[in-house]
């Protein structure tokens, strides 16, 4: 059965739904945000997108996100930028930064930041399956939920 997608904010508080894995896309190339889209589509997840930091942070103050995909650069702007916004989030998002730089020293320099994981583009979509799986799993752990959408039960146990 296909799970919810949704691209922008959503029509219904999904954050409300422990079933439902909320991810934040940002990104100021769209082909991000539909091959992310393609990606999780027969999920359990609703990915939202931002093509810059301001319409971000305004959706992470609308919702519960659970995983952040950001571009390492957004023009005006860098992942590290977000992930400044990200830690004083109550429940801060896990961070994935997606380049098609992406080398040791970036991935070395996003986790020594704070980030959960750094992804190469173009999208593998079973890379992207397991990293969003496991930042989601990291997620919930670190917030105290107890309900996993039965997709994620299988890459997080």
């Amino acid at each position: 059965m296909k799970g919810p997608s949704a691209i922008g904010s959503s029509s219904r508080d999904a954050s409300t739904n422990p079933a439902v894995a909320l991810i934040l896309s940002i990104s100021t190339i769209d082909v991000d945000h539909s091959s992310l889209e393609a990606i999780v589509a027969d999920s359990s997840c609703v990915l939202m997108k931002a093509h810059d930091l301001v319409s971000a942070l305004s959706l992470l103050q609308q919702h519960d996100i659970a995983v952040v995909v950001c571009e390492r650069d957004l023009g005006l702007g860098r992942y590290a930028d977000v992930l400044e916004h990200l830690i004083a989030l109550p429940h801060a998002p896990s961070l994935i930064v997606a380049s098609k730089l992406a080398d040791e020293h970036l991935w070395a320099e996003a986790l020594n930041l704070g980030a959960y994981d750094v992804l190469a583009k173009p999208f593998d979509a079973t890379e992207v399956n397991r990293t969003l799986s496991m930042a989601w799993v990291h997620w919930r752990m670190q917030n105290g939920a107890a309900h996993w959408p039965a997709r994620f039960k299988a890459a997080g146990a």
